[in-house]
């Protein structure tokens, strides 16, 4: 059987490869016999906020008995992290156990690193017998590995552009993407505010429904102004309306899953979820990786007060819009350190052009001082440097590498 170390060996190489479909993961699956459809899911897509709704949901569920599964994508540090029960993160066995399990059959179908760990994922909550599982997707919907569910409820939260590169090139295809998610009779959740998406939205998951000779989704809008106003574990003004959606997804749940206004009120003023607005001390924590996501830190920059000067540490993947990132941050920061992130090294961004935009004449006329320095250990020990606030954002990698390189724990 492979040890832990050599099962992260086997699995990550295939994370360079991205395959749309599900064929894979049901087969794989399969050979398991199904553990994914032994328990109840609830099933939540969107480009941003999804993995803050489904841990406040999970944090209700909990709070009111259940035993809960939750699977979310990236981890930060430890591969781990991707697979709860409770808060319990699975085991190193285990991993080294499925993988094992596996391995023959993940090699003959070619699966990526996605569909073999979902695929983990889903055996592992049924191994560890739990009453229901809440679900992120990893990227888009409809042809997600993780859309072989068969939801009490799913939902998607906000649209905005992002891996435009698979999912299309408007917000309107995104959101159709994303709608792929909806299963005949099962309520869907419509998180996104602005009108013209909610009208994709909602279309689209009827129309996904309907087309597999089942009865159409109950729609349910979240109200655009709707916000959560109770205490709430979650920090930056954004989270109240990604707890607001999440309040929808359990309001949408049957009995006896739809847990009393108590114990969501309890699992939301405790959740917790590393890398979002995440202050731990003088550092601040923040995965922002595209526009919509910076322009969210940036009003929970304003509104946080946080000890001046702001130094903010940033690298962020070549395929993002990371010019207008920077823009955005700019106006909220005193200092900012470009660097690249030592896992991101296959996909980070071109050094050499971003070293060609930071001297253009032409850019947008900067508030804060920039510096670039590729060299990642000596970008950090920069920032570090002189009082007030560390920021480190700009993706997952970033965040994930800095707090694995100061022995800090996610969870």
């Amino acid at each position: 059987m492979l040890t832990y170390p050599q099962a992260l060996d086997f699995l990550y190489p295939r994370t360079t490869s991205i395959k749309f479909g599900l064929d894979t993961t049901r087969a794989l699956l399969g050979e398991l016999g199904d553990p994914h459809l032994h328990y109840p899911t609830i099933h939540v897509a969107g480009t941003n906020g999804k993995g803050s709704v489904v841990t406040l949901v999970a944090a209700a569920l909990e709070q009111a008995g259940w035993r809960v599964g939750l699977y979310t994508s990236p981890h930060l540090v430890s591969f781990r992290e991707r697979i709860r029960v409770n808060q319990s993160p699975i085991s190193e066995d285990a991993v080294a156990m499925w993988a094992s399990r596996l391995e023959p059959m993940i090699r003959g179908l070619g699966a990526t690193f996605f569909e073999a760990t979902t695929t983990m994922a889903f055996a592992d909550f049924a191994a560890r017998n739990v009453d229901i599982a809440v679900v992120e997707v990893g990227l888009g919907g409809r042809l997600d590995s993780t859309n072989v569910l068969r939801p009490l409820v799913s939902g998607v939260t906000r649209i905005a552009r992002d891996h435009m590169k698979y999912l299309g090139d408007s917000l309107e295809a995104i959101a159709r993407e994303k709608a792929g998610i909806a299963k005949p009779g099962a309520p869907f959740v419509i998180g996104e505010a602005d009108p013209g998406l909610v009208q994709v939205l909602e279309a689209e998951a009827v129309r996904v429904a309907s087309s597999s000779d089942g009865s159409p989704p109950t729609i349910i809008r979240v109200p655009p102004a709707a916000e959560w106003t109770a205490p709430l574990g979650l920090a930056g003004p954004y989270q109240r309306r990604n707890a607001a959606v999440a309040r929808a997804i359990l309001g949408a749940l049957p009995r006896p899953w739809h847990p009393a206004p108590a114990a969501i009120a309890r699992g939301f003023a405790g959740a917790k979820i590393p890398g979002r607005f995440d202050r731990r001390g003088k550092w601040v924590f923040d995965v922002a990786h595209n526009p919509d996501g910076m322009r969210a830190l940036v009003a929970a920059l304003a509104a946080a007060d946080l000890p001046r000067p702001i130094h903010a540490l940033v690298s962020i993947l070549g395929d993002k819009e990371w010019p207008e990132m920077l823009v955005a941050l700019d106006a909220a920061i005193d200092h900012g350190v470009l660097t690249r992130a030592p896992t991101a090294e296959s996909r980070g961004w071109d050094l050499q052009w971003l070293d060609q935009w930071l001297r253009r004449s032409d850019r947008p006329p900067a508030h804060a001082t920039w510096s670039l320095l590729p060299d990642f250990p000596e970008a950090l020990a920069t920032v570090q440097q002189g009082a007030g606030t560390v920021l480190v954002t700009g993706s997952f990698h970033t965040v994930g590498d800095v707090m694995e390189a100061l022995g800090m724990e996610p969870i």
